[in-house]
């Protein structure tokens, strides 16, 4: 017969192990949440801009960022554009690779104000993908979108003027993980190599 203490550690464990596997689909799918309801500024994803503009015009800002474990530099091409409200936009990023190895990056995003990433929408995106760049490389990154013309049904949205659109980028970690790896094989064979005597 199984003591109660072993049940009750057996069902401890079961408990311990639901948390962490619980931990690891939170991220996704909150992910997943944001992107179907713009919560938290994510923009929504699209097929297609809508057939017909509305007259309302908002101001589209752009703003880059990148974190200090990939070094890159990171910009708009543009630092703002006027749009009606279902016209399809399209805006350009310039990234660089300014280190001596080829990089992976990825890249998060985010619209402010938060209220307005419900409306905001995006057909192409350069941050759908990761981003590997080789040594010195230098590429033009665009990114297609529009504001939905359901935004003017919205009251809580009149006072919109402008919207931002801003990207984050960082290192790939499983790109970091193997640049460590080869450092070190590369360290091992340099230390394996024969020492000439002279």
């Amino acid at each position: 017969m199984v003591s109660k203490n072993a049940r009750t550690g057996a069902l401890l464990l079961g408990i311990a192990a639901a948390m962490v596997g619980a931990s690891f689909a939170a991220v996704p799918l909150y992910q997943l949440f944001c992107q179907v309801t713009g919560y938290g500024g994510t923009p929504n994803v699209a097929e297609a801009a809508p057939a017909t503009a509305g007259e309302r015009v908002i101001k589209i800002r752009f703003n880059s960022d990148v974190d200090r474990s990939l070094p890159w530099q990171f910009q708009p091409a543009q630092r703002e554009m006027a749009l009606k409200v279902g016209e399809q936009g399209l805006a350009f990023y310039a990234a660089r690779n300014t280190s001596d190895r080829a990089m992976t990056g990825i890249a998060t995003f985010n619209v402010t104000p938060l209220k307005a990433g419900a409306y905001f929408s995006k057909v192409q995106c350069f941050c759908f993908n990761e981003q590997r760049l080789a040594a010195g490389e230098e590429v033009d990154m665009p990114v297609s979108f529009f504001v939905d013309p359901e935004i003017n049904n919205d009251p809580n949205l009149d006072d919109v003027k402008t919207i931002t659109l801003s990207y984050t980028f960082f290192r790939d970690p499983d790109d970091a993980e193997n640049e460590a790896v080869e450092r070190t094989e590369d360290e091992t064979a340099a230390l394996a190599q024969p020492i000439a005597v002279n």
